[in-house]
């Protein structure tokens, strides 16, 4: 119903705010297309604020989205995404401002590409095919250096060019493939799977030059990305510029963000390996020098000492040390060879002091019968006994012709001995 206002009677703000916010809420729940150009997310609040603007016109409206709404989206919402929005109008009254609150919102166009691609990519890591672990190193310097491009493209040119002018021996093979169009994807996995099998090439490189995302949509091609998970050769991808990321990209061992990165990441650097090699040499060089002056040095100070200046002079000192023990050694051994001897002389006298002999020769002799018993009494030489007499130098047999006890006792035994008898009984030869 129309508000009846006059100059006379015009209505309060409030009577107007309340009329535009009953208008508009019975315009009920619409669709909305646009593109998102402002997002405001606060961590503490449930409400995301968003900024939708035509895509045609210079014309934008405020939208107000539940959290819970905008973390459903998959891929996230982003600035510059095209989605069409479900949602009510809304007139704040208290700010005289009008909003869209969202209900529901897709993504549409490039928008809803990007969520298809989003989905497969996510897919596709889950079943481990972005593995880290799987990524393999490229060779150093590889025998042949398979490319797949397409034909007479600046990408071709780009990777031989830098690549043999950085390693000018570097051999590649070449196998075109169309690089767009719904055949892209097909002929990209022929080629690399023919590039897989030959016994030659140790590197894979795919080049592509920039362009629109549904240019390079062949290169995120769920085939395409399980046959480069499939082959044994390293692969290089090297689509679009820096900005751009197919998912041949996830899946490649190694990503180059243009074709001209890519060949310098499959050759090395001729200047630089030469002039490393040279630095090794010096370093080498220098190292070898220093070892063979710290030894030269050690020569030198051992060549100065006194011994190696003369090496007589410990021969000298070491032969005046073996005189000087010789000397004492012999001292030594006649010093106990002369105590020995007179050890010698000390006890041979006393054996012949003690010796029968010594008391022989000054006169005395030893009478014996004829079994060898030493006589002590006359008894026991009767008249015509056997005697042996021993003396000094020999023994001298006699017959006993009688006998005659010295002293006047005697003994009733014949065989007691005369204790006054002092001199050896006298007895005549037979």
């Amino acid at each position: 119903m129309a508000l009846e206002t006059s100059l006379e009677q015009p209505a309060p703000v409030r009577t107007i705010a309340n009329a535009l916010s009953g208008w508009i809420d019975r315009l009920g729940a619409v669709w909305v297309e646009g593109q998102v150009t402002q997002v405001t997310r606060r961590p503490t609040m449930q409400t995301v604020f968003m900024t939708l603007r035509d895509s045609a016109a210079d014309i934008s409206v405020s939208v107000t989205c539940p959290r819970h709404v905008y973390d459903a989206l998959n891929p996230p919402l982003v600035e510059g995404a095209s989605v069409v929005v479900h949602a009510k109008p809304n007139y704040y009254v208290n700010r005289g401002q009008i909003s869209l609150a969202a209900r529901e919102i897709r993504m549409v166009g490039l928008g809803e590409l990007l969520a298809r691609l989003e989905r497969r990519r996510q897919i596709l890591a889950a079943e481990g095919l972005f593995a880290p672990e799987l990524k393999r190193r490229l060779p150093f310097l590889p025998r042949r250096v398979g490319l797949v491009t397409a034909a007479n493209s600046a990408a071709e040119r780009d990777v031989l060019e830098n690549a043999r002018r950085r390693w000018p021996a570097v051999t590649f093979e070449v196998v075109h493939a169309t690089m767009q169009g719904t055949r892209s994807a097909a002929e990209v996995i022929a080629a690399v799977q023919k590039l897989d099998a030959h016994p030659e090439v140790d590197v894979i490189v795919v080049a592509r030059g920039g362009g629109s995302v549904e240019d390079l949509l062949p290169f995120s091609d769920e085939g395409l990305v399980r046959a480069v998970h499939a082959i044994h050769t390293p692969l290089v991808s090297a689509i679009g510029h820096e900005p751009d990321q197919p998912l041949l990209d996830l899946v490649a061992d190694v990503r180059a963000s243009t074709p001209t990165d890519a060949a310098k990441r499959v050759v090395p650097d001729f200047a630089e390996e030469r002039a490393g090699v040279d630095a090794a040499r010096d370093r080498l060089r220098r190292s070898v020098t220093h070892v063979v002056g710290r030894e030269q040095q050690l020569l030198d100070q051992l060549r100065s000492r006194p011994a190696m200046a003369d090496p007589r002079t410990m021969l000298d000192a070491r032969l005046d040390e073996v005189s000087m023990l010789r000397d004492r050694a012999r001292r030594q051994l006649s010093h106990r060879l002369d105590r020995a001897a007179d050890e010698i002389d000390h006890q041979r006298a006393r054996a012949r002091a003690l010796s029968p002999l010594a008391t022989l020769r000054r006169g005395y002799a030893v009478v014996q019968d004829a079994t060898g018993q030493v006589l002590t009494s006359v008894a026991a030489a009767p008249e015509g006994t056997v005697l042996q007499v021993r003396v000094a130098d020999g023994r001298v047999h006699v017959v006993s012709t009688g006998t005659e006890r010295t002293g006047t006792e005697r003994t009733d035994s014949p065989d007691q001995p005369d204790p006054n008898q002092t001199e050896p009984n006298k007895s005549k030869d037979a």
